[in-house]
């Protein structure tokens, strides 16, 4: 019988294969329905695209939603050159240098192309403008480029244009164990997908009505969450996200997840974390708290715009946040069962 990090670690990995840069999910929109109607859990996709599960309470009074959003950073292609060279401009807070050169997939309207992500040689001198991203500077979305060695009609044909979304390659995804962390690509937020997947296949009857809810484009401005909550009515909204381990927070423990009392868009509420530190008790699960610079969640979004009353961000510690990602996936199952505790209260 394989432990909850066992499945974890096959969840996650599986997750992260499926592309889905924000706005064009569709790839992981087929995983996740399909996974939850082989669970015989009835799921509804939005208008925005969101994947909303509803599990009705026992009190019917209150409703609460806990969101993963289901989108990852990437690129986008600005141009397509006369002679192939493909420009690509950020998708949410994507680096080039971070990915560095290697292949990525471009998602046409027609099939997927593999390209280059290039840097340009580095036998060269300093009349050449790549000599400067050798000793002083990184390289930028506006001096690298994508060679797919095609030509302009050709990626033309497969339906490449201003506007394709472009993610590192599939094969770059596949995750790697080093005990019980897992690294990769596109952690944030597929990590927490696969803790909200468990959680709908293994809560039952909870005290208030619960809104799982798999949210859309929220690397972009939480465009899915502010879609939810103006047209649902909820008394409190939880974001499960990425917390990133720097030296600049003090997030400190890796298996221990951590509250934030705010980031860049607000305040979160804090009787809300009062209740969420009570069910970290009752699950008997250590808990620590953060506070984040250039960072949001679809939670803080949310109340900013005044959708929701109140609302948290529980996160799990990562390290190379927003690149080659590596997290504890006790962090992650204590995420599980702070949320289980959190819905059915003792």
């Amino acid at each position: 019988m394989p432990s909850f990090r066992d499945r974890l670690f096959q969840l996650i990995s599986e997750l992260v294969l499926c592309h889905s840069p924000s706005g064009a999910e569709r790839e992981i929109d087929e995983v996740l329905l399909r996974r939850l109607k082989g669970s015989g859990i009835a799921a509804i996709q939005d208008g925005a695209g969101n994947i909303v599960v509803k599990i009705a309470g026992r009190n019917g009074s209150r409703a609460v939603a806990i969101s993963a959003h289901k989108d990852e950073i990437g690129g986008l292609v600005k141009r397509v050159g006369e002679d192939g060279r493909i420009e690509v401009r950020k998708l949410g807070g994507a680096f080039p240098w971070v990915y560095g050169e290697g292949v990525v997939d471009l998602l046409g309207d027609r099939r997927t192309v593999s390209g280059i992500l290039s840097f340009g040689s580095r036998h060269v001198s300093h009349e050449s403008p790549q000599k400067v991203y050798e000793d002083d500077k990184p390289p930028r979305w506006e001096t690298v480029w994508v060679d797919a060695k095609l030509s302009r009609a050709q990626l033309v044909e497969a339906g490449v244009r201003p506007g394709t979304r472009v993610v590192v390659g599939k094969h770059r995804k596949t995750s790697f164990r080093l005990g019980d962390y897992i690294a990769s690509y596109a952690l944030d937020n597929k990590a927490a997908v696969a803790v909200l997947l468990l959680l709908a296949e293994s809560l039952k009857a909870p005290t208030p009505d619960v809104y799982l809810v798999f949210s859309a484009k929220e690397e972009v401005g939480a465009i899915g969450a502010l879609y939810f909550t103006q047209h649902s009515r909820m008394d409190e909204l939880v974001a499960l996200d990425i917390a990133p381990k720097s030296s600049e927070y003090p997030i400190v423990a890796d298996q221990a997840p951590v509250l934030l009392s705010q980031d860049s868009y607000g305040m979160y509420d804090e009787e809300l974390n009062g209740r969420l530190e009570a069910a970290a008790r009752q699950a008997g699960v250590s808990v620590q708290r953060a506070v984040l610079s250039q960072f949001g969640s679809d939670g803080s979004v949310s109340m900013k715009w005044g959708h929701v009353a109140r609302a948290a961000c529980l996160g799990f510690p990562a390290e190379n946040t927003h690149g080659y990602e590596i997290a504890h996936l006790g962090a992650l199952e204590a995420c599980f069962q702070m949320l289980h505790a959190y819905c059915q209260p003792e």
